[in-house]
């Protein structure tokens, strides 16, 4: 049997009529392409089955054609969902997404930021352990390709960023609740060294300023790195005697929400019945719960997507501004009015 001779670039350069060089331009989508061109000459690679030899290119232009993304723990259903937007655009645009974990180890991520850099990827996209960790951000500032940082905000930094805007939908969640009667609300949410945890609080304590209350009826319990911290700390608040224990409860993120749930079912305390609860974010399983969580939620894979749209502008040489996506506050059978001992004094 005749062996099938491999379809090269000269291939599709006679097939699609062009020079060689204008293949070579169109199919590694370089700026000085037209759109009719390059449309002509994919649709040429497509009918004779080309595939690039990606060795060749990679040894040629000293990239690998891979993308990485560092994220704190790649097995929470957000950044599972991050993930899957990302991979979504940078597959279609003919880039591999190298993905790693730091495994919430400041130290050991900024080596892994070094192994990639030494890999040579394109660019580099992360959601760091923490946006004051200086080991992160010398690793940062020595890199010397393009980067992007996912809700991240260090200091004295010029980095491109895609963020969530957290403040407005934690602010809208407690001003609901303080509208219901609530006044002892507690923050049950994780470390302030990433800027999610800063922003929503910060969120939190704007909803008490705008009603012209004292935000100090509120408890903040910051710092809570696991459910089972989180649990520690709603099973003591929670666990006070009615007349001085919170009265609604908000989570910020899905290690406070699992540890505050396991806390409310051990003291026997029903979502809405006994405590009014708020959660961030709106994970899968609590859409099945009942009654219904009320969350403040955000579009994870729309983020992933609008992440990875900009890390292509980036490498095409770019300088996009910061994008800012909304999350959206839905109160549901969890947020009801505060009992009569909460309501203000007269």
């Amino acid at each position: 049997m005749r062996e099938t001779r491999p379809v090269t670039i000269h291939d599709v350069a006679r097939h699609a009529g062009v020079a060689v060089s204008s293949v070579s331009r169109a199919l590694s989508d370089h700026p000085d392409v037209s759109a009719s061109m390059r449309a002509k000459v994919r649709a040429a690679a497509d009918e004779l089955g080309y595939a690039p030899d990606l060795i060749a290119r990679s040894m040629r232009s000293g990239t690998t054609g891979g993308v990485g993304l560092v994220v704190r723990d790649y097995a929470t259903p957000f950044f599972g969902e991050v993930i899957r937007g990302i991979d979504e655009v940078m597959s279609d645009a003919g880039y591999t997404l190298i993905v790693t974990s730091s495994g919430r180890d400041a130290a050991h991520e900024s080596k892994v930021i070094g192994t990639l850099r030494q890999r040579r990827v394109e660019a580099l996209m992360l959601a760091t352990v923490s946006d004051r960790d200086p080991a992160t951000r010398k690793a940062l500032a020595a890199y010397d390709r393009p980067l992007l940082l996912l809700d991240r905000q260090f200091p004295r930094l010029s980095v491109p960023r895609i963020l969530f805007d957290h403040a407005s939908g934690v602010r809208d969640a407690t001003a609901d609740l303080l509208a219901k009667g609530h006044r002892r609300i507690a923050f049950v949410t994780g470390t302030p060294d990433v800027r999610p945890t800063r922003e929503r609080l910060r969120g939190f304590v704007a909803a008490y300023r705008d009603a012209g209350l004292d935000e100090a009826e509120a408890v903040q319990a910051s710092e809570v790195f696991s459910a089972a911290v989180a649990h520690d700390t709603s099973a003591r608040l929670l666990g006070q005697p009615a007349r001085l224990r919170p009265t609604a409860v908000i989570t910020g993120g899905m290690q406070a929400t699992s540890g505050v749930l396991e806390a409310m079912s051990d003291l026997g305390l029903r979502p809405g019945d006994d405590v009014s609860l708020v959660c961030c974010d709106d994970l899968p399983w609590l859409r099945v719960m009942r009654p219904r969580v009320s969350a403040v939620s955000r579009d994870a894979s729309g983020f992933g997507r609008a992440a990875a749209e900009q890390v292509l502008r980036l490498v095409r040489g770019d300088k996009p501004a910061d994008v800012v996506l909304p999350t959206v506050y839905e109160p549901r059978e969890t947020t009801r009015p505060a009992p009569r001992r909460a309501a203000p004094r007269s």
